[in-house]
């Protein structure tokens, strides 16, 4: 498993679909950990306005025998900047590709989206129940009161 873009100049994909994710062995097999990734400047644009959407992703998963690659990650995430979909769409997309193809014990995602309209939407979607033996701190993003 040689990472794709570790050490290489690398474009953002032309879509999250043409996105490749590595995916590298776990350095700490069989013993119970949770990674997050954090990112709160995602961008993708919505499907009916084409106009910029906004918001603070928070990624929390427990590996089993690999981790996603967080160059891998950084570009997949930075492809929806030209995509058109929905908030939930977004983020149940990335919460359901990382978990098929990383295919770790457990996986959340937050997707904590700025208003457009005077409203924000907050998608959660999470793989089944958390595992018992790892801890989970919240997230973190707090309820809209102009998120910052």
């Amino acid at each position: 498993m040689t990472p794709l873009y570790l050490g290489q100049n690398s474009a953002l994909p032309a879509s999250p679909e043409a996105a490749i994710l590595d995916y590298v062995p776990n350095p700490r097999p069989g013993s119970p950990y949770l990674v997050r990734f954090t990112q709160p400047e995602f961008t993708s644009l919505c499907p009916v306005t084409g106009q910029p959407d906004f918001a603070h992703l928070v990624i929390d998963y427990v590996p089993d025998a690999t981790i996603v690659e967080s160059k891998s990650l950084k570009l997949f995430l930075g492809a929806f900047r030209n995509h058109q979909a929905f908030h939930e769409d977004c983020t149940v997309g990335i919460g359901a590709r990382l978990f098929r193809e990383m295919a770790p014990i457990w996986l959340r995602i937050g997707g904590y989206w700025y208003p457009r309209g005077g409203m924000p939407i907050d998608v959660f979607w999470q793989s089944g129940a958390p595992p018992v033996n790892v801890w989970l701190p919240d997230q973190g993003v707090a309820s809209y009161r102009g998120r910052g």
